[in-house]
């Protein structure tokens, strides 16, 4: 198990393999590959109209190229039109999805497309997973934040009433385009929030990436074709690596993905899983906490926490919770971490710093100390 890479073509892109003990897929990064999807995904199609989802934002965008695409070798495309946001991954929608699925005669040997995304990733991918005890399906994801993390790996979830992504299942996609031309429509906040999650990999176990991302990550969020096109292929490889390693979380290197979601998850729960908050927004935010919790417990020394705060800030990101405005206290956020799904046995873990580029999962954090530090933290400006 492994990850490989192909060369760079010219209706190909960067191929990035991500090798699963015979269960292996392909992960291409370039631009224009949504206009070429029939011809990449042409193994994946046995009937002469492919079932999609899409959200009502990247349909309106990018709808008509998909179709443009499968026309040209015959096929027709039936759309499920979800709105956008948070929202579309519930019980309800997922129902909705899985009869409208029935309805069509999808088969277990049949592939859904997935256009969109995170949360049309996530809810087309537990989809998939549930109907018929399994069918495939193909990612293709438009925005940053989709692209270098969410549509790689095989997590799949929905939210309920007591948390989010608590009700999901690991079920790999059986390909992945990631076309960075998609993010010439996406908003400056979502390649801003989406940028997030590209800077977390030179955090987390990369330093000589996250020293790229300080003096190149202006580019990125500027969608320059050279330096997106690097970021999104080092982030996907790194994510390669990781679930190649530990695709279902059980040896804790993929647990290391997780740096800055423990805090960033609670912040979102605060504030609504709204757009006051986007998951990549919070993401950064909870990787400044991190860090700067990794300094008070003497792991990191605090110029290099405030090195990861300088990153996140020059980037456009909120680096203090205190501008969220949040009326609540340290212990309220706290709380909201008992939801958490990485809880085991009482205790949960939580992602720190021995260095930038050197994570680790530390299993001895005592909850009220991290209530003190976030009452702190909100009371700074």
């Amino acid at each position: 198990m492994g990850v490989t890479e192909a060369a760079t073509g010219p209706t190909t892109g960067t191929v990035i393999g991500v090798e699963l003990a015979g269960r292996g897929y392909d992960v291409h990064v370039g631009r224009g590959l949504l206009d070429d999807a029939g011809t990449l995904a042409s193994s994946f199609i046995r009937k002469n109209r492919v079932p999609a989802v899409a959200d009502r934002n990247s349909h309106a965008a990018h709808g008509h190229r998909l179709e443009a695409a499968l026309a040209a070798k015959d096929l027709g495309v039936d759309w499920f039109i979800t709105e956008p946001g948070e929202g579309a991954k519930s019980w309800s929608v997922l129902e909705n999805l899985v009869d409208w699925l029935l309805e069509r005669g999808v088969e277990r040997g049949d592939h859904i497309f997935a256009l969109g995304g995170g949360v049309v990733g996530d809810l087309t991918g537990f989809a998939a997973s549930v109907l018929k005890r399994g069918c495939g399906f193909v990612q293709i994801p438009t925005t940053l934040l989709a692209q270098v993390d969410s549509s790689v790996g095989g997590k799949t979830a929905i939210n309920t009433a007591s948390g989010k992504n608590l009700v999901g299942a690991f079920h790999q996609p059986s390909l992945v385009l990631a076309d960075t031309a998609t993010l010439d429509t996406l908003p400056d906040r979502e390649m801003g929030a989406g940028y997030a999650e590209v800077i977390k990999y030179g955090i987390l176990g990369n330093a000589k990436f996250f020293r790229w991302c300080e003096e190149h990550g202006a580019k990125v969020t500027a969608r320059e074709p050279e330096a997106l096109q690097y970021a999104v292929t080092q982030s996907v490889k790194a994510k390669a690596r990781i679930v190649a390693e530990d695709e279902r979380e059980t040896s804790g290197t993929r647990a290391l993905l997780n740096l800055g979601h423990t805090f960033g998850h609670a912040l979102e729960a605060e504030t609504g899983f709204s757009d006051t908050l986007l998951h990549g927004e919070a993401v950064a935010l909870g990787m400044v906490l991190a860090a700067r919790y990794s300094a008070r417990r003497d792991y990191i020394t605090i110029d290099d926490a405030t090195c990861v705060t300088s990153a996140i800030d020059s980037a456009g990101l909120r680096s203090e919770i205190a501008s969220l405005g949040l009326d609540c206290s340290g212990e309220k956020l706290a709380a909201h971490m008992l939801h958490d799904k990485k809880m085991d046995a009482g205790t949960l873990p939580f992602i720190l710093l021995r260095g930038i580029g050197e994570a680790f999962v530390d299993r001895q954090v005592e909850m009220a100390d991290i209530a003190a530090f976030l009452s702190e933290q909100l009371q700074v400006h």
